[in-house]
């Protein structure tokens, strides 16, 4: 069964943050850290991630995704701030 993931990447604690749905993790974010994937991440220097989950199907993580992108910034940062209050960068626990 493919697993897809919904994630929140930041600039910092205060700074720019993106959602984003994705099938490979790992892959996705090494793009956004390395700068590789273009656009909104790259400009702003989003490049930790800072929040994800995982769903059983992409339709699912499609929808989430598209909840989370409407949500205030409050509302995401609380989010964030739930389970990883220090706003650590999670790149670590998905690469090992």
């Amino acid at each position: 069964m493919l697993s897809a993931f919904v994630y929140i990447m930041a600039s910092g604690p205060n700074g720019v943050l993106y959602v984003g749905v994705t099938s490979d993790l790992v892959r996705r974010v090494f793009e956004h850290r390395s700068g590789a994937a273009e656009g909104f991440t790259r400009r702003y220097g989003v490049k930790t991630l800072v929040w994800f989950e995982t769903h059983d199907a992409i339709v699912a993580a499609i929808a989430r995704e598209k909840a989370l992108k409407h949500w205030t910034r409050a509302r995401k940062v609380r989010l964030i701030r739930e389970t990883n209050p220090d706003w650590r960068d999670l790149w670590d626990d998905i690469v090992r």
